[in-house]
């Protein structure tokens, strides 16, 4: 054999040897959590998780275990995105009632079961908002505030009730200084019978999140103004985000609330005077507790811009069968450059005409609507927003 013939019949055994070696890897990397097969790319996500819980890894692959595979997948998100306190510390049980009595209230009502799977992982199946101590509510609050909510028609109208009469079921009220402390978990606040804003939001959202309402706890370190701190909580009403003060239930609706016009002074640019929105997964933005700078685990996304009207327009979408036709209930996505910036559901002609499928998006920017019709029949549409305030777009699915 010559030696360039040995050299290639060498260099194919390498390559044979590198391809064998990373089919090993793969089929190791997936795990197998008793009767269920994770996925690559879920086993790749709790790689790090199980190394950071130590010896509790065990409890949160019996939670695991113990789930069925939709819910498993939840719980999975979460761990992903765990604070390293919670990794060592919480029990498969704990877990497992926090996820199965989420899933629980999403299908106890139509727009409980309406909220997109991204935003139920991130503002309903999350135990805790913030830093807060890790109480067994999700259960309990169920049980008290579900029957509540029980004719309500809409997310808001959910959110509206349970901020208007959970107080005085609960017995709890805002005051600066009889709290025992500004950043108390659900029982805390109920056991002292006082909270700040910032416990009082902890409490509402805990309600909402029980009944399947997405919510979030927002808030802004100082004021433009400097007048100090303040918390509140934002609700998903099926289109935006909506805020509102816990314990401070307004008639008029989501997105009236003393603090409107402080907040439209908030400056995105400067940290302090910034607003910023908790999230559960993780991005690269701290949320900033200023009553523990040091809290390096609740992340946050920059949402001065919802408060001070440097926001993409509104854009209302209506999806018909053809010019004059009905209109089509359908899931959408919009997408640009790629990435997937919105997404909600049109609404049919059993719904009142005014009501339609709200999105913000960006003035002069080429998007592209992706409908999904029925089960295998896709549908899409290039379009540009103009410009204009509260925009209405028609598609037409016979074009």
């Amino acid at each position: 054999m010559t030696y360039s013939l040995c050299k290639l019949v060498m260099k194919f055994i390498w390559i044979f040897f590198i391809i064998c070696s990373c089919s090993v890897n793969l089929s190791f990397g997936i795990e197998i959590i008793g009767d269920k097969k994770l996925s690559f790319k879920q086993s790749a996500a709790l790689v790090e998780p199980f190394k950071r819980a130590g010896a509790n890894s065990e409890e949160l692959r019996s939670a695991i275990k113990r789930l069925s595979t939709e819910r498993a997948e939840g719980l999975v998100f979460l761990i992903q995105h765990m604070p390293e306190r919670d990794l060592k510390t919480l029990s498969s049980d704990y877990l497992v009632e926090n996820i199965n009595y989420a899933y629980k209230a999403r299908s106890e009502s139509d727009w409980a079961k309406s909220v997109p799977k991204e935003i139920f992982f991130n503002d309903v199946l999350p135990y805790a908002s913030i830093n807060e101590r890790r109480d067994r509510w999700r259960k309990d609050f169920h049980a008290r505030f579900s029957p509540l909510v029980k004719e309500a028609k809409t997310l808001e109208e959910a959110a509206q009730v349970l901020n208007k009469e959970i107080w005085k079921m609960i017995n709890v009220r805002y005051h600066a200084s009889k709290r025992p402390k500004p950043d108390q978990s659900p029982y805390e606040s109920i056991d002292a019978g006082f909270a700040s804003c910032t416990g009082l939001s902890v409490l509402l959202i805990d309600a909402c999140r029980s009944v399947g309402v997405p919510s979030r706890f927002v808030g802004t370190p100082m004021w433009a103004n400097k007048r100090g701190n303040h918390s509140w909580v934002e609700v998903w009403d099926g289109n935006f985000w909506q805020f509102t003060g816990a314990c401070e239930y307004s008639a008029a609706g989501l997105g009236n609330a003393w603090f409107k016009g402080s907040a439209s002074k908030a400056i995105k640019a400067d940290p302090k005077h910034a607003i910023y929105a908790a999230s559960w997964k993780r991005t690269k933005t701290n949320f900033p507790l200023i009553w523990n700078l040091g809290i390096d685990y609740v992340f946050a996304e920059n949402v001065t811009d919802n408060y001070t009207g440097n926001v993409g327009n509104r854009v209302f979408i209506q999806l018909f069968d053809k010019p004059g036709g009905e209109r089509v209930a359908a899931d959408v996505e919009v997408w640009m450059s790629g990435s997937k910036v919105a997404s909600g559901r049109t609404r049919d002609s059993t719904n009142d005409t005014n009501d339609m499928l709200g999105l913000s998006l960006k003035k002069g920017m080429n998007y592209e609507l992706k409908a999904s019709i029925k089960k295998d029949k896709h549908w899409t549409k290039l379009f540009i927003v103009k410009g204009e305030r509260d925009e209405e777009i028609q598609f037409f699915l016979s074009e």
